[in-house]
């Protein structure tokens, strides 16, 4: 089964670029099928980790950003593949 972990953050005003390079220094431990870090208006970035794992495996996500890097605690979902 293939499991899906999205961790979406938005930053705090006029700190995007520096959430966005936050992510990008966060290793993730394991060994994702894949990963891939995407950003949209109002400064949001989104994390994507594919995992070869049963949907309620324990599995590594990314921290909260410390300090005042963002505008609201971070959201976090869990998908399993259908097809």
């Amino acid at each position: 089964m293939t499991v899906a972990l999205m961790w979406e953050a938005r930053a705090a005003e006029g700190r995007g670029a520096e959430l966005l390079a936050w992510v990008g220094e966060q290793a993730v431990a394991g060994s994702p099928l894949r990963r891939e870090v995407l950003r949209a208006p109002g400064d949001r970035v989104l994390v994507i980790t594919w995992w070869d794992a049963p949907y309620d495996a324990e599995l590594p996500e990314l921290p909260e950003p410390g300090g005042e890097l963002v505008a609201r605690p971070v959201h976090r979902w869990r998908f399993e593949s259908v097809g």
